[in-house]
């Protein structure tokens, strides 16, 4: 009975190695791929931002934050501006779109 404790308890142990082996070298073989977010941002000049957009930064609900840099977004067929903003302390960025209309 012993006997075959420890042959069972061996062949256990070279069916898990050789599964071991196997998944390792799946791994070595696998290709890497890296997927790049779709989306392409051009800077832009804070003054050369459209009238639309100035006007809606300036209205109540973005009140005493600067705009700091900006970007002009492309995401498939979505356009929006990209803004950086800053409040004292505080940095945050607002998507609005052409119209200064807020993005989600």
């Amino acid at each position: 009975m012993k006997k075959f404790i420890l042959s069972a308890t061996f062949l256990a142990f070279a069916g898990f190695s050789a599964v071991q082996a196997s998944e390792v070298n799946t791994i070595k073989n696998a290709a890497i791929v890296a997927v790049q977010d779709s989306a392409v941002k051009t800077p832009v000049k804070l003054e050369e931002l459209p009238e639309p957009v100035t006007t809606a930064l300036k209205s109540d609900a973005y009140k005493g934050w600067e705009a700091t840099e900006a970007w002009s977004v492309k995401e498939g067929t979505k356009e929006y501006y990209l803004i950086n903003v800053k409040k004292e302390a505080e940095t945050g960025s607002v998507k609005i779109d052409k119209d200064g209309k807020p993005v989600q």
